[in-house]
């Protein structure tokens, strides 16, 4: 495929192929997309043909070995999620001159929030549908350290993490304080151990988190027989009730476990700790009504 010396201009039918390449990807493909794009196949294979002439660059490898991104269409997602987050802040922006609540608010959450008991994060989201029924929310489930990111640079308006550390250029807002228990399943060993010390602990295999953590979070895995790993708190549950291993897992995520048998809590007052969430949004970002709303009944929520 040949290059292009330069892109151009970017007009309307650059920005609906891009919108178009951001939903291949975060499907992982052109079937998958089909249904959110309410398109067919060969619509949306059109229309990457036609993006890679645009762009003069070849941006994913499609066929039966399944779908992938090269190195250059990563980038091009990337700077993609940047465009259309500026564009939509420059349209939310202007609907905010006009004292309407339209546009659209794109949020990160870190993996199985859903299940705190204190649903801030979900009331505070029916509320701002509430205010602006024409507002369109778009959550992106990623890693704490990809969410600070992404708001940092504006393709995100908001997120929730852990506190894990303060970033001079974000607001925090405080959120939640989560416990978290050492877990086995019924299929363990220790399952039916009245108490269990550093030595029992030490001759069982357990999984770790692959994700940052608090030096006293770390402290408290140290005593573990590291023998796997999972990059989020659905991992660990899965090598949980395998039987195999022993874990921590959020006492709210793992109650459906709890309530059926399956799991339960190791000498749940010593083998404890907690983790505090925080919503975060950019220092300085430009005025945007939509945010703004969601940040107000967030707050009203925090306080009540």
């Amino acid at each position: 495929m040949s290059k292009l010396a330069t892109m151009g201009q970017v007009g309307d039918a650059d920005l609906r192929l891009l919108r178009i390449y951001r939903k291949v990807v975060e499907c992982g493909g052109f079937s998958a997309a089909q249904v959110e794009l309410g398109i067919s196949r060969a619509a949306i294979s059109m229309a990457m043909n036609d993006l890679e002439t645009r762009l003069g660059l070849r941006l994913c490898q499609r066929g039966r070995s399944g779908f992938s991104l090269t190195d250059e269409g990563a980038e091009v997602y990337e700077s993609t999620l940047r465009l259309l987050a500026a564009v939509e802040g420059f349209r939310t922006r202007v609907n905010g001159l006009h004292a309407q609540l339209k546009g659209e608010l794109n949020i990160g959450i870190t993996d199985n929030l859903v299940t705190m008991p204190e649903m801030h994060i979900t009331h505070a989201l029916s509320a701002l549908k509430e205010r602006g029924p024409e507002v369109r929310i778009n959550i992106r489930m990623i890693p704490p350290s990809d969410i600070e990111l992404a708001v940092l640079d504006g393709r995100l308006h908001t997120g929730v993490v852990p506190d894990l550390r303060v970033l001079p250029g974000l607001n925090y807002l405080s959120l939640y304080e989560e416990e978290s228990r050492l877990y086995c399943s019924d299929e363990h060993p220790l399952f039916a151990a009245a108490e269990v010390d550093e030595a029992a602990l030490a001759s069982h295999a357990a999984v770790v988190p692959a994700y940052a953590q608090t030096p006293e979070i770390k402290a408290l895995h140290e005593s573990l027989h590291a023998a796997a790993s999972a990059s989020d708190r659905e991992g660990i549950a899965f090598l949980i009730l395998s039987g195999r291993y022993l874990g921590y897992l959020p006492t709210h995520f793992a109650e459906r476990w709890i309530r059926e048998g399956r799991m339960r809590a190791l000498s749940p007052e010593r083998w404890r700790y907690c983790t505090h969430y925080s919503a975060i949004t950019r220092k300085g970002a430009p005025p945007n009504l939509v945010l703004e709303s969601y940040q107000e009944e967030l707050e009203r929520l925090v306080k009540r």
